[in-house]
């Protein structure tokens, strides 16, 4: 969700200022990579409705947008290699792994930093196919840099060291890619978490190196936990974003909710279109502490976006989300009343809650009795309330005139509960359930009149 919250304040600003948002997958580290996750990341920017202008997909003037796709044209990173291979900024490395394994393990016995600045060769090969090619850190000053959500960064010389720009196999790490790659398609802005800070100074000696205009830096916020002391990872409940479209979310709540973790519109506004958010947003607002994740405020405001769907949308949706056999648009009010996603209509049906509507409760007599009215008395409420809705003609049995009959009982035997939680109870056989009047109308006058009479029985 980190990424993908990174990614819509991206676009964000993108809408907002009639930019260019582009999709690029870098992949270059192919032993990390994860079948089909190119894929899923489409899928869930898709969801969210995040469109990319260019990328994979759509195209645009800088294909492929693949970047292992773009090392196929290893040419263009050649060429900015050369670039700073001609104005000493970088050096053939024809060290070994177990050469650096030993110096590192050196630098951790003396308990200090692992630079490889301090060992790098007085007299490199030549560059060629086989050796990897390293970025040469001249000068180890104090960097500083201007970020548009922390304001004013720096860090010392320890931070810069040379680092591989082309591997051994000829293809550049991401360190460089990336760095080509927004130079050639012209990049402005980029938004990253806060991860990136570390290595922004060594990716700054690379700009000022070729001489090339840095993009703007824009740093996330991380995505804490529900007890906002750690960033949030698995244990703390951190799902994929699509398990939530699984669970019946709205993309528009998602969307709403992930762009409120970490940014506000500065008033009390919460819940927004995705039109009102791209009007509204701007990287100021955007905070520099972790937000807090919290699971209820997500659920509320799924609520309220699904409370401004269209009627018929809700009804269909509600329907589509029922077993089949319980498919019954009488149930649409009482279930959206009890819901705050799509997937909680599953978990009613699977927890027995609309059982009762289909088939008659199995009645316990203990529960049945409420307080200290004896069994008599529950049993002559009953009959007086089959007795009325008698009288309610089967047009007339509508949720309304069943809830005047039973109030006109229950005032005139000087207590509510007496009649209305054991004909409640009669009719649902549930602790915890609508409305019996609700529960009437939808079962019918007959299938009522049926479970009170065996109720009494």
């Amino acid at each position: 969700m980190g990424n993908v919250r990174t990614a819509i304040y991206a676009w964000l600003w993108a809408r907002k200022n009639k930019g260019v948002f582009i999709l690029r997958i870098e992949d270059t580290d192919k032993k990390r990579e994860v079948k089909g996750s190119i894929e899923h990341i489409k899928k869930t920017l898709k969801w969210l409705g995040i469109d990319w202008d260019q990328g994979p997909d759509v195209g645009g003037p800088y294909e492929p947008y693949v970047q292992s796709e773009r090392l196929a044209k290893l040419d263009i990173y050649k060429k900015y290699a050369h670039v700073l291979i001609e104005k000493g900024f970088a050096y053939a490395d024809s060290s070994t792994e177990e050469e650096i394994q030993i110096l590192r393990k050196q630098a951790e016995a003396d308990k200090r930093a692992f630079l490889f600045r301090d060992h790098r060769p007085e007299n490199p090969p030549q560059w060629k196919s086989g050796i990897p090619l390293r970025f040469k850190i001249k000068e180890p000053k104090r960097t500083t840099w201007q970020d548009s959500v922390r304001g004013e960064l720096s860090a010392g010389g320890e931070a810069l060291d040379d680092f591989i720009l082309i591997k051994s196999d000829g293809f550049p790490t991401y360190n460089f890619a990336h760095i080509v790659d927004d130079i050639e398609m012209k990049v402005t802005h980029v938004t990253r978490g806060q991860e990136f800070i570390s290595s922004t100074p060594n990716y700054i000696a690379v700009y000022e190196a070729l001489g090339a205009q840095q993009p703007v830096y824009i740093t996330a916020p991380p995505i804490m936990g529900a007890l906002g002391n750690k960033k949030m990872g698995k244990r703390d409940g951190a799902r994929d974003t699509l398990q939530y479209e699984k669970e019946g979310y709205l993309p528009e709540a998602m969307f709403n909710f992930l762009t409120f973790l970490g940014w506000n519109p500065g008033d009390d506004r919460e819940i927004m279109t995705r039109e009102e958010i791209i009007n509204a947003f701007d990287i100021s607002k955007i905070q520099k502490s972790g937000a807090q994740f919290n699971g209820e405020k997500l659920d509320w405001l799924n609520k309220e976006h699904l409370k401004l769907l269209p009627k018929e949308e809700i009804e269909k949706n509600i329907l589509e989300w029922l077993p089949e056999g319980m498919k019954n648009p009488k149930l649409v009010p009482i279930i959206f009343e009890r819901i705050s996603k799509w997937g909680d209509i599953k978990t009613m049906a699977a927890g027995g809650e609309l059982e009762f509507f289909f088939k008659p409760p199995k009645i316990s007599k203990e529960k049945l009795l409420y307080k200290n009215i004896s069994q008599e008395q529950i049993t002559e409420n009953l009959k007086a309330v089959i007795k009325a809705l008698k009288n309610l003609k089967d047009e007339q049995f509508t949720a309304e005139a069943v809830k005047d009959t039973l109030m006109l009982i229950a005032e005139a035997r000087g207590n509510r509960g007496e009649v209305l939680h054991p004909v409640r109870f009669a009719l649902s056989g549930r602790d915890k359930s609508p409305d019996p009047f609700i529960i009437a109308s939808i079962l019918g006058k007959d299938e009522t009149i049926s479970r009170l009479q065996k109720t009494i029985t």
